[in-house]
């Protein structure tokens, strides 16, 4: 018979069970000629949208400027109107741009206010990952300890249920990074203040930092291994949050962010060495 894993100790019956040429006319401002044109390394959505977004930010499209209409930004790029829209609609998204009724999409005054976003198809290196990770350590400490002493039965339930989804993935032969995104989500919805969970649904579960690197180029029981370490912290996290314990949960969260810090900061000295060799 199979000796269970000492983690199956900390679980409650409850989890047990259980086992993400730009011109135009312009009636405010005249904009600079610009260039826009598209290669093929992207999907020409995200490319018109980057190409725009930086005319924007260099300041070559002005605040009160007017965007060309859909119809010449399709014929100067090449692309269909559908694609135009879906760009304009994107920096619309992050603050780049305003539209107005009848009269097309301008480049607002306040430009540099715009959302607060990370692009993941931006963090391309070792250094991106720890620095997500410390943004993370920033959030995650706080959440936890509040989430101890705010925590309702329901919230605990919904952390068990998390930690469960996160187990079943391990023994499913997965990464479990979205049940691991759920599991912290659940936490931050333990605060009892809707901006934690909602600034934790906006970064995306690009922040477990495992989806970023490649962590997995062992065999099976390596990649066990290493999810079981981190089940174990998040097993002290909600270990803490269940007794209301809010010096032990912030203590806990830390531990956990800082264990990964040094996880990441390992496999990307190892990976470096092997490409050096």
């Amino acid at each position: 018979m199979r000796q269970r894993p000492a983690l199956d100790l900390w679980r409650p019956p409850f989890v047990r069970q259980l086992l993400k040429g730009i011109g135009g006319a312009n009636p405010v401002k005249k904009s600079k000629s610009i260039s826009v044109a598209l290669g093929p390394a992207l999907n020409r959505t995200q490319e018109l949208t980057q190409r725009l977004a930086a005319e924007i930010l260099s300041g070559r499209l002005e605040p009160g400027a007017r965007l060309p209409t859909e119809q010449e930004l399709s014929l100067s790029t090449g692309v269909s109107r559908t694609v135009v829209r879906e760009a304009v609609a994107a920096l619309r998204a992050d603050g780049l741009v305003i539209t107005r009724q009848g009269l097309g999409a301008f480049v607002p005054a306040d430009v540099q206010r715009r959302p607060f976003r990370i692009d993941p198809d931006e963090l391309k290196s070792a250094k991106d990952v720890m620095q997500i990770l410390e943004l993370r350590m920033g959030l995650e400490i706080e959440a936890s300890g509040l989430a101890a002493e705010r925590r309702t039965d329901h919230d605990l339930s919904q952390i068990e249920a998390a930690l469960g989804a996160i187990e079943q993935d391990i023994d499913d032969g997965g990464n479990a990074v979205d049940a691991d995104f759920r599991f912290h989500l659940t936490i931050f919805r333990s605060v009892r203040n809707r901006f934690f969970p909602q600034l934790l649904e906006f970064l995306g579960n690009f922040i477990i930092p495992r989806q970023a690197l490649n962590v997995e180029n062992g065999g099976d029981l390596d990649r066990v291994r290493y999810l079981r370490k981190i089940q174990a912290e998040h097993v002290a996290i909600y270990e803490a949050i269940r007794s209301q314990n809010t010096t032990g949960a912030r203590t806990a969260a830390r531990r956990h962010l800082s264990n990964a810090l040094r996880r990441y900061q390992h496999i990307s000295a190892r990976a470096s060495g092997r490409a050096a060799e």
